[in-house]
């Protein structure tokens, strides 16, 4: 296979404007190929484009087997044929891209794993329009996106609330944003988070088990609610406790609903320190702790909230890769204080 580039045809999206050059993908079908389908055996020749997108550029008319085009997708190949294939520009993306820091754990082609700090809104939208993480993704490896729907962007497959901190994996590759987002979307990953909470659980551990969805009067929350709601499973386990005023949990997620662990937790009884939407009073628990720590605890400003861990099957190699990041300065803080070793 032989991918080199030419300026694109007249096209819509060249009258529009995008002039930069396609990519065409040359294929000589071998014996061992014959009788495979034709979007099957590209897709698997190119190796960076997913199957349904080689799909859609061959109805597209986008594919030819020795000069002639080729409009079914499922044709089967023909031994020693020349296919060709032409991959559009990718279009930019509207974000544009901005030199944020990023503390990378680990990335190649199809994919960039990441420890996000907390502050850090993942995409644009109405409030956050700049200084997100895809502006920073397209800064760090625009050049390398290989499209995604078309799309120079960032392969978005999950999300970490914006104070939330931890380890994200974003795709670089249509390939890998397909396969990833299967992988979330069938729950075959590990996802573990740190997360201190007011109160100690009884038992210290167990699972809640409860539907989520929006809070049936105020639109921007959501709740544990008996109508219209996701299944949801959360596994937590304490770590530790100070006395019965807070404890450091593990929750393991099995399902990834919207705010799942604040919501969980907070239905506990045991809502996180610092949450700004869940915890609506001082809690009880709170009285349990000296008044110093008491005060900077209350004033914490975000969820006590962390992704250490993430788990996945590569999406192309198929190796199991596992990912951690240790608790950030702020966390550290809390658990020092608590400790009654404040720096």
């Amino acid at each position: 296979m032989s991918p080199r580039t030419e300026n694109p045809p007249p096209s819509p999206e060249s009258a529009t404007g995008h002039s930069e050059a396609a990519t065409i993908f040359e294929i000589t079908a071998s014996a061992a190929d014959a009788g495979n389908r034709l979007d099957r055996f590209l897709a698997a020749a190119i190796g960076t484009v997913s199957r349904s997108r080689v799909k859609a550029l061959i109805e597209a008319g986008l594919a030819s087997r020795d000069q002639m085009p080729v409009l079914d997708p499922s044709e089967s190949i023909r031994s020693g044929a020349l296919y060709r294939l032409t991959q559009p520009a990718a279009v930019d993306a509207a974000p544009k891209a901005q030199e944020i820091p990023l503390s990378i754990l680990f990335e190649d082609r199809h994919l960039i794993v990441l420890n996000k700090p907390a502050g850090l809104v993942v995409h644009p939208a109405p409030g956050n329009l700049d200084g997100t993480l895809v502006n920073a993704l397209l800064a760090h490896a625009g050049e390398e996106l290989t499209g995604i729907g078309g799309e120079k962007r960032p392969g978005i497959v999950h999300r970490l609330d914006k104070d939330t901190s931890g380890v994200m994996v974003v795709a670089k590759s249509e390939v890998a944003h397909v396969a990833l987002s299967n992988a979330f979307a069938e729950r075959d990953l590990e996802r573990s988070y740190l997360a201190l909470a007011w109160g100690v659980p009884s038992p210290p551990s167990g699972e809640v088990e409860a539907p989520v969805g929006r809070h049936p009067t105020d639109r921007k929350r959501m709740a544990v609610v008996t109508r219209n709601g996701k299944h949801a499973l959360t596994r937590y386990a304490t770590e530790r406790a100070w006395k019965t005023a807070c404890a450091l949990l593990r929750c393991r997620l099995a399902t990834g609903r919207t705010h799942q662990i604040r919501v969980h937790m907070a239905h506990l009884g045991h809502p996180l320190v610092g949450d700004p939407v869940y915890l609506r009073r001082i809690p009880a628990a709170a009285r349990d702790l000296p008044g110093a720590t008491r005060e900077v605890l209350l004033a914490f400003p975000r969820q006590a909230l962390h992704a250490e861990t993430l788990g996945f099957r590569h999406p192309v190699t198929g190796e199991m890769l596992r990912f951690s990041a240790p608790l950030p300065p702020d966390l550290l803080g809390l658990l020092a204080l608590l400790d009654g070793n404040p720096e």
